[in-house]
């Protein structure tokens, strides 16, 4: 799995809650049309009044580099560009492992990937 992980920073709280609203179908879609795609999420921060924090979840990399010429890639960027976006901060981060980050009765673990 591919996780990528991006903050994108605008020039007021105004243009983060436009592209927020703008970008919600092509988010939609790039979920529901591309292959390998687990999740897609592009959210305000609520810390951060100009900034949306994304998270991507792509089953390999073939899968993340079809995203790239699918259409709706395109539309995202066209949209993000007349949102006034000042700003990308990215990063790609490739998993071979997960595992739940609570325990099978809901309580806290004490270790990550002891196995």
């Amino acid at each position: 799995m591919i996780i990528v992980v991006a903050a994108l920073s605008f020039e007021s709280q105004a243009d983060r809650d436009h592209a927020v609203e703008i970008t919600r179908e092509v988010q939609l879609a790039t979920r529901e049309q591309e292959p390998g795609c687990h999740a897609y999420c592009f959210a305000a921060d609520p810390a951060v009044p100009t900034r949306i924090q994304v998270y991507e979840l792509w089953e390999d990399s073939d899968a993340l580099a079809a995203h790239f010429e699918h259409p709706t890639y395109q539309q995202m960027v066209t949209l993000l560009h007349s949102a006034k976006i000042v700003e990308s901060v990215n990063q790609a981060y490739l998993t071979e492992r997960s595992e739940s980050v609570y325990g099978p009765n809901g309580e806290k673990k004490k270790a990550f990937f002891a196995n």
